[in-house]
């Protein structure tokens, strides 16, 4: 019961929360620009985990572990929203949040290189997510464009997040690891936000709510829920809830933005839903020993 709350339902709850960030971000990019508000989130994110640390007196592990982590997963986040960013602007939303998602395909296969085993269920449960998500995401005919090789560079950069994160939470605390990878994307977004950008610290008042969302429960709480999530788990299931984000985000625009769902949206949900299920579905050999 204890993996089952620590593998399973705190991914979906940080999905759940991800989803949900899809609206607040949409209203927030109407008044400041992409990577300011990266910076913002990422910055306050750390400054909220660090009282965390101190006031809870946690252990971080070994500088150097946390240094290498905190870069690492911090810079693929930030090169993940990056060029995100620029594909968005070259393709339509439904098609980025198809091909972003698909890092739940590059785990597994990343995981196979590197010597990690994934049961039959799991890589069935994948492919139907894919599916799934299809018909959540894409609404009319498909084909790879400019822009979506960006979107396939942006879904390279949250799995190499997700591996970064496995590599070196079993090394530090999660909660040290989850700030250290905030300072490094906040830094990192806000030198590229003075470089490339013109933001004015007055646009950040128009939608602090929205802000402070991003920054406290997208960003803090929903990232610090995954490297929990991925301490001695399978990486592949976890990506797979995940990726339930996607689901969210179009309940998220039904209730906060009041769009409306089609019946292939509803499909796709379904689909996707069935896949977590599956994946959690003990297999055979398993079965058999504990029968015996």
């Amino acid at each position: 019961m204890k993996d089952f709350i620590q593998h399973t339902l705190t991914p979906i709850l940080a999905a759940m929360i991800w989803g949900f960030a899809f609206s607040a971000q949409s209203i927030c990019g109407e008044y400041v620009q992409p990577f300011a508000i990266n910076a913002f989130r990422g910055l306050v994110a750390f400054l909220v985990l660090l009282a965390g640390c101190l006031v809870l007196k946690i252990r971080p592990g070994k500088t150097k572990d946390l240094i290498l982590g905190g870069m690492s997963s911090g810079g693929a986040l930030f090169f993940a929203g990056f060029v995100q960013q620029i594909g968005i602007n070259m393709t339509t939303a439904g098609k980025s949040g198809f091909i972003t998602a698909l890092y739940i395909v590059l785990v597994p296969v990343a995981g196979i290189f590197m010597g990690k085993k994934t049961s039959r269920n799991v890589l069935l449960a994948v492919a139907a997510a894919v599916v799934g998500m299809y018909f959540l995401c894409i609404t009319d005919s498909f084909s790879l464009a400019a822009g979506d090789l960006y979107l396939l560079a942006c879904a390279v950069g949250y799995t190499a997040q997700i591996i970064f994160i496995d590599r070196y939470t079993e090394k530090v605390n999660g909660i040290a690891l989850s700030a250290s990878m905030f300072l490094f994307s906040g830094l990192f977004s806000a030198l590229a936000s003075v470089l490339l950008e013109d933001a004015h610290l007055a646009d950040y008042g128009m939608c602090m709510g929205g802000l402070l969302y991003l920054a406290v429960f997208s960003s803090c709480v929903a990232y610090t829920l995954q490297i929990i999530a991925q301490k001695g788990g399978n990486p592949t299931k976890v990506s797979l809830c995940l990726s339930l984000e996607s689901v969210f985000a179009v309940v998220g625009g039904v209730v906060v933005l009041h769009e409306s769902m089609s019946g292939r949206e509803l499909l796709g949900c379904l689909i996707m839903a069935c896949a977590i299920v599956l994946a959690q579905l003990p297999e055979k050999k398993k079965l058999k020993n504990a029968e015996e």
